[in-house]
């Protein structure tokens, strides 16, 4: 596969996980009360997913990006 095809395809999908799982977990925090739509707990929710995520994928990015022999 193409290295820059590669790499954008990596990106999305980390993109996708970063906004299907901060989703999930504001759905949860809102339907529990824990903050208001719009208010900075949800920035804050969707901030800290989406370090972890790139944590995560500058970790992981060795085992899926490396050049094919």
């Amino acid at each position: 596969m193409n290295p820059t095809l590669k790499g954008v395809a990596y990106v999305s999908v980390w993109v996708v996980l970063w906004g299907t799982a901060a989703s999930v977990a504001d759905f949860v925090l809102l339907e529990r009360g824990a903050y208001e739509a719009g208010t900075t707990g949800q920035g804050i929710t969707f901030a800290s997913y989406g370090v972890a995520a790139v944590v995560l994928a500058v970790r992981l990015a060795g085992r899926f990006l490396k050049p094919e022999p």
